[in-house]
């Protein structure tokens, strides 16, 4: 959701609020506003991004060690000037930037304006920083108590800064259920969202936990208490992160880079856990619960959007493969449907971020229950991360672009790479299937890199005959179905074109009365033990007149014939085809959205971090 970026230091805060509000827009780019302390407390802010920001300060005295930025993706109040962060506290001696809801905001408002209070937006923030000003006030406290105070009233999810005109040498920082960071330098501070905009000035960073209150101080350490008022000692942990990896490495955007990094981020998961001179899969991060997902009565893989989609290729595979009884449920849902949960149920969350709100608060739920949580994430020190007892980072590296690539393709590689363990170390696999699995998946990457090479300019060409369609279907069956999904979504999500995913034969229970001349019909159709079913399904949609896009493997003629456009994947097994074939729908959905003249990076409406409910 939003970004936030602060700096207490030595140099000057403008230029590193800036830069790390270019680095952090992919969480939030409604509005953008930036508060420094140069004689006095400053705010600048705007509607629109950070360019925008940039234009509106150019004539404005921007000195000022002190500082903090925010880019906003809208809860509470449209994107205006006025509902902007930062904040002011009513005698504009306090500022704000938070990220996050505040569920009981109404309620803590209802009472401010019943002492005379006044409030300028529709937001919910404003009513933190109101609070805390009264608390000072009223109870004649210092700035730090009397946040921990005003926090201690607030219901909901936030991630803050505050900066006090009275306390002009320091930052305070808060968190709970939306993420929150801290870099360590050499006599500064950073805070921010996450780390992409720390990390060309230190790789040493302190993730706050839920309920912590950071104390900044110029040239004093960095202290921590909680809500309840303990004290705890930071815990400085480094970055595995470049940044080299979060710059764009002459690509037009983030996301046509990150489909390219594919090969590299799934070889990248693998590294250090496939080996094929020992022929073995160690998933070191699980080892010690190995024996309880061999013996579970059944895994429960929840995520939201693109991760719900990689779980569900993880039910293939782990039925498929393992014979383990799978469910694949929406994070969002299981949370409120009061779900039958056992002990030895194993409860696995995936997140590209680690701090999806909704996976979170299943993963709480999960243990409160008593089921075991595990963790498929690729940000290190993530919420769930922490919140899980185990789990597998995917290593993916960061991913920028709001619509997610790799992470989908590098999740898949953790699930599979489980599949094949628990598979071999049930019984299930044979050991000379085993070892053949083990080669077929090392191939993978180059089957990735092969298919980027050959398909990319052959999909433009696609692209630019139905950049103006108005529908899309998307049909496969077995382990395409779920592809089928995901092509769908990111049809949706960056070029704004309705598109549907579905599995190729409930094409006649509904879907089929869509299908005419106009109707693009995409179909993820490999060769796979079911093949001649799909081959059925094209021949439906081909009588109908709809027009047929099929993904086929390389060599098939027969699709081929009956497809008015055919994108060619290498041959790959089966349970191996979600890794090929979803690449390919990634560049065309990549190419519409281009033509059509879409912000591909930064999609309306959406964020990358769905941290609020």
């Amino acid at each position: 959701m939003c970004g936030i970026i602060g700096y207490i230091g030595y140099r000057q805060a403008f230029p590193i609020l800036i830069n790390g509000l270019h680095r952090l827009e992919y969480r939030g780019y409604d509005s953008a506003g930036i508060s420094l302390l140069n004689n006095g407390l400053k705010i600048y802010k705007t509607h629109g991004k950070v360019s925008d920001l940039e234009a509106c300060v150019i004539d404005k005295d921007l000195s000022g060690t002190v500082g903090m930025g925010h880019t906003r993706w809208a809860t509470h109040g449209e994107p205006t000037d006025i509902n902007a962060h930062p904040h002011f506290s009513p005698s504009h001696k306090l500022a704000i930037i938070h990220n996050g809801i505040i569920e009981n905001y109404k309620t803590l408002k209802e009472e401010l304006i019943s002492r005379d209070y006044q409030f300028k937006s529709e937001t919910d923030t404003e009513v933190i920083i109101h609070l805390v000003e009264d608390i000072i006030k009223n109870e004649h406290v210092d700035i730090v108590e009397a946040t921990r105070l005003a926090l201690s009233q607030v219901i909901g999810a936030f991630a803050i800064v505050i900066l006090s005109e009275n306390n002009p040498d320091m930052l305070i920082a808060a968190k709970r259920g939306s993420p929150l960071v801290i870099g360590v330098g050499d006599d500064e501070y950073f805070v921010a969202s996450d780390p992409s905009p720390i990390i060309e000035y230190t790789n040493k960073v302190v993730y706050l936990e839920d309920d912590e209150i950071a104390v900044i101080q110029k040239n004093k350490d960095l202290k921590i208490i909680t809500i309840k008022n303990l004290e705890k000692t930071p815990y400085i942990q480094q970055l595995e992160m470049s940044l080299s990896q979060i710059e764009k490495g002459g690509y037009e955007h983030f996301m046509l880079k990150e489909i390219f990094e594919q090969p590299q981020s799934v070889k990248d998961s693998m590294r250090g856990r496939l080996s094929l001179a020992k022929q073995t899969i160690a998933l070191g991060g699980i080892v010690e619960y190995e024996n309880r997902l061999l013996t579970a009565p059944r895994i429960i893989l929840v995520g939201c959007g693109t991760s719900w989609h990689a779980g569900l290729v993880g039910e293939y595979l782990l039925e498929d493969l393992a014979r383990i009884p799978v469910e694949v449920e929406y994070a969002s849902e299981f949370r409120y449907r009061n779900p039958v949960l056992h002990e030895n149920d194993v409860v696995i969350a995936i997140s590209q971020s680690g701090e999806t709100a909704d996976t979170l608060a299943a993963v709480k739920l999960a243990k409160s229950k008593g089921a075991i949580p595990l963790g498929i994430c690729n940000v290190v020190g993530s919420s769930i991360a922490r919140e899980t007892v185990a789990g597998s980072y995917t290593h993916a590296g960061p991913e920028i672009g709001v619509a997610s690539t790799k992470a989908f393709t590098a999740q898949i590689t953790i699930l599979t790479m489980m599949a094949l363990m628990l598979g071999y170390k049930k019984g299930v696999i044979p050991k000379s299937r085993f070892i053949q699995h083990l080669h077929d998946l090392n191939e993978i990457a180059e089957k990735m890199q092969i298919t980027l090479e050959k398909t990319n300019e052959p999909i433009k060409h696609i692209a630019s005959q139905f950049k103006d369609a108005r529908n899309f279907l998307y049909l496969g069956r077995g382990y395409s179905y779920p592809v089928a999904l995901e092509g769908a979504l990111k049809l949706k999500e960056i070029s704004y074109i309705h598109a549907e995913g579905y599995p190729a034969a409930e094409m006649k229970h509904g879907p089929i009365a869509l299908i005419d001349e106009n109707m693009p019909v995409v179909f993820i159709a490999p060769q796979s033990n079911i093949y001649d079913k799909t081959v059925s399904n094209i021949q439906e949609v081909k009588a109908r007149k709809g027009i047929i896009i099929s993904i086929v493997s390389e060599g098939d003629d027969t699709v081929k014939k009956l497809s008015d456009y055919y994108i060619e994947i290498p041959k790959t097994q089966e349970f191996l085809v979600p890794l090929v074939a979803t690449i390919p729908l990634q560049l065309l959905a990549y190419h519409i959205a281009v033509l059509r003249g879409c912000n591909v990076d930064q999609p309306r409406n959406l964020a990358k971090s769905v941290t609020v409910e």
